[in-house]
């Protein structure tokens, strides 16, 4: 009853948020991975529902993991269309398209066949990923003609603001961002440097209203600053968030991945892309045998008529058709991992010395503090900065020490402590693990990083 009543709390968030946390809080009840199903009152014939619970999915091949793949697909189209999740009407029928294309296949397919997939040549792929290493070592040219484009910015401060955009000449020279007032006094000292190194590039697109956004949640000594950047087109923002996500992590635009990273994020923006090509003729809505109701949230089949819907959903087939089956669910994977709330846990807290909850949402990277009052955000920790963190079991309180004398605790208000702990120690332990798929997983690690009072 009290996650009901807390909602009420919520009066200057947007209905969408207020389901999203409710959603989380009603879903909080996770079984705990230290002990048994018997131990935890799990007996023969009850069912329990299976979901992968830490959002940080290591290299997904459609060749080995068919099975995983549907996993994910299952519980991204139900955290879509149940609103687990926010996302926009454009995304909305994105997804519908997707899903749609998807049964298509499935019904006229054999299930978990890979038949029409494209095989998978390791040595070929080993040699190709060895030469655009090599190539990427010698791509100074291209990393140049690069340096320079004409933007604009905007700096997000604490509290809500109606700053107009500003417009600035910036240089983007490894993993640093400079800008300056023009081209002109490029030559001179920058207005101000933005290192990006482990940064958060979060993507605010649109692109039917042709907006190109970028939010960089920047490392700062009492947690995350937040930059707001503005492209101007498709082109522009590719490149740009393309070399965001590298700089992010310590690699420059001659990476080797630079290029197919804009390539991957200028095919994701033409999916989103509704619009059909001109001279299209108009779908035919008799040719959809399935109900378009079913590949949307409830709220977005209230606001269309059937037939309207169905229109929609097939314009944005066009740019899916030729996907093969596990092409489509590992796109609509992709796109459920580009959303902005993607993986992101809200759990009801009270930090120490505070008078009033508070929001902590819990990441696959880091942790937010949102203020319940404003639903803005106050502070963001990463987790690569926790030096070590406990639980006082006694009082159900965790404390987090951070680089840097950072040290903050907090109650759990709308969960059991151990659900955080959990989340905690279950990321931490997933972000010490390499990409070797051939590395013994270490249970051992993960129930001493995860594991209660025992």
């Amino acid at each position: 009853m009290a996650y009901w009543l807390c909602v009420f709390l919520f009066f200057n968030f947007s209905v969408e948020f207020r389901l999203c946390i409710l959603t989380e809080m009603l879903l909080c009840r996770w079984l705990d991975s230290s002990r048994s199903l018997m131990e935890q009152g799990i007996q023969e014939n009850d069912r329990l529902l299976l979901r992968f619970k830490y959002h940080c999915f290591f290299d997904l091949n459609p060749k080995y993991d068919a099975v995983r793949i549907t996993q994910l697909y299952e519980q991204a189209r139900w955290a879509i269309l149940l609103e687990e999740i926010d996302c926009t009407e454009e995304e909305m029928l994105m997804f519908a398209s997707l899903q749609y294309h998807i049964c298509k296949l499935t019904l006229s397919t054999e299930p978990l066949t890979n038949s029409n997939e494209p095989e998978i040549d390791e040595v070929e792929a080993a040699l190709s990923n060895l030469e655009s290493t090599l190539e990427g070592r010698n791509d100074k040219l291209y990393s140049a003609s690069f340096n320079c484009l004409f933007i604009s910015l905007l700096y997000r401060p604490k509290r809500l603001t109606l700053k107009p955009y500003k417009e600035y000449w910036f240089v983007f020279r490894d993993t640093t961002i400079s800008y300056y007032k023009n081209k002109e006094s490029a030559n001179k000292e920058p207005i101000e440097q933005l290192h990006l190194r482990g940064c958060e590039v979060i993507p605010d697109v649109n692109v039917t209203e042709k907006k190109f956004g970028l939010k960089l949640l920047m490392p700062a000594a009492d947690g995350m600053n937040e930059v707001y950047i503005r492209c101007d087109n498709e082109t522009q923002y590719a490149k740009w968030k393309a070399a965001c996500i590298l700089a992010s992590k310590g690699k420059t635009m001659a990476y080797s991945s630079y290029r197919t990273e804009v390539k991957n994020i200028q095919s994701f923006l033409q999916m989103k892309s509704l619009a059909p090509p001109p001279g299209q003729a108009a779908p035919d809505v008799e040719s959809m045998e399935m109900k378009a109701e079913c590949f949307v949230s409830p709220r977005y089949a209230r606001k269309y008529k059937t037939k309207q819907l169905t229109t929609r959903i097939l314009e944005a087939l066009h740019n899916i058709s030729q996907l093969s089956l596990m092409e489509a669910k590992m796109r609509f994977i992709q796109a459920w991992q580009s959303l902005p709330e993607f993986g992101i846990k809200y759990y009801i807290v009270r930090f120490r010395g505070s008078k009033k909850d508070e929001l902590l949402g819990i990441s696959y990277n880091r942790l937010i503090r949102i203020d319940m009052s404003t639903g803005l955000l106050v502070t963001t920790w990463r987790f690569s900065n926790i030096k070590q963190w406990n639980v006082n079991w006694e009082i159900k309180q965790v404390t987090i020490e951070f680089d840097q004398s950072v040290s903050i605790a907090f109650s759990c208000q709308s969960c059991d402590c151990k659900v955080v702990h959990e989340y905690i120690g279950g990321y931490i332990f997933l972000s010490t693990r390499s990409k070797d798929q051939n590395e013994t997983l270490d249970e051992e690690l993960f129930h001493k990083l995860t594991g209660g009072q025992d």
